[in-house]
């Protein structure tokens, strides 16, 4: 049992019990008790909760007292307006209308102000459960984009740096008699390029942060040609760990399924917009399979960008071009 679970049940027994047991006798409190204790458990079982503190209330005012505060009833529609289904919260509306009506009718309480103040109890608690629902919905899309995005980030670091690696680890047996120096070369890649991985994984891990646009430098040396237009800007980290896996995908395409010779990646940053290509003269296809373009796509779509896809200029080799909202 929860310490706030114990305050807010005490806190209502000591609003419904004390005024009644004031005014009346002691059928009423006992009636008071069955109307309050019950808030206890509302957390586990608010539809429960509710009925029973709502006829217990309804028969309070019908039979013994007037009307005072419903606390066990207002905390009960708070919690069903908060955790229930839309029918049970429909129910709830009906049955507490019913029930502040019948509670004024038949004891012949015909004071308008009476019915406006329980009405306007009843709302203001429903309302705040609503409220309270709406905030636990969006930390829980929240939560769930936020898984998306670290699947995509594992995805993207492991695919692209296992792919440089097995590229890098085909060439190395194809010259290491006749140019050994290239298939040194080729092996230490293969070695930076795991080092390189496993650093980024702790990073996702770890802190969840993802490279971005000032990275791009490193990740295209030796690989590609980077060419920036237009003045850099300050972006959203979404964007900018997009951008990066825009082009680290693209490069993973280009040499692992395009058998690209070079490759272009340009950065054109305009004034409300960034716009990413990267361009090769490989076979014309991005090829491969898993998630790679459909990842793309996604990313860009989260960010409010387009992307378009195809043959390079004349024919020749693959094009990405992205636009993204800055």
């Amino acid at each position: 049992m929860r310490t706030r679970d114990l305050v807010l049940a005490g806190v209502v027994v000591v609003a419904s019990v004390v005024p009644v047991t004031l005014t009346a006798g002691w059928g009423a409190v006992v009636l008071a008790v069955v109307a309050s204790v019950p808030v206890l458990w509302v957390r586990r079982k608010p539809l429960l909760v509710g009925l029973v503190v709502g006829l217990a209330t309804s028969a309070l005012a019908i039979f013994f007292v007037a009307p005072l505060v419903p606390a066990g009833p207002l905390v009960a529609v708070y919690f069903i307006a908060a955790t229930s289904p839309p029918l049970w919260r429909l129910v709830t509306v009906v049955a507490a209308t019913v029930g502040v009506t019948v509670s004024l009718v038949i004891p012949g309480d015909d004071d308008l102000n009476t019915y406006r103040y329980l009405a306007v109890a009843y709302i203001a608690a429903y309302a705040l459960g609503t409220n309270t629902r709406a905030r636990r919905a969006q930390a829980a899309a929240a939560a769930a984009s936020e898984r998306t995005r670290i699947a995509r980030e594992m995805h993207d670091v492991i695919t692209h740096s296992v792919g440089m690696m097995v590229v890098q680890a085909e060439a190395g047996p194809l010259v290491v008699r006749s140019d050994p120096d290239r298939a040194i070369a080729a092996f230490e890649a293969i070695a930076a390029t795991g080092r390189g991985a496993v650093g980024q994984l702790r990073e996702v891990v770890q802190a969840l942060r993802s490279p971005g646009i000032s990275s791009l430098d490193e990740l295209v040396t030796g690989i590609a040609s980077l060419e920036v237009n237009g003045s850099p800007r300050a972006v959203s980290s979404e964007v900018d760990a997009t951008v990066y896996r825009i082009v680290q995908e693209s490069l993973t395409n280009a040499m692992r399924h395009a058998s690209a010779r070079t490759i272009q990646v340009r950065l054109h940053w305009h004034e409300r917009t960034l716009g990413v290509d990267v361009v090769d003269d490989g076979r014309g296809s991005a090829g491969g399979s898993g998630f790679g373009l459909l990842g793309m796509r996604e990313r860009v779509a989260a960010c409010g960008g387009t992307l378009r896809t195809g043959p390079g200029p004349g024919g020749v080799g693959f094009a990405v071009h992205v636009s993204l909202p800055i």
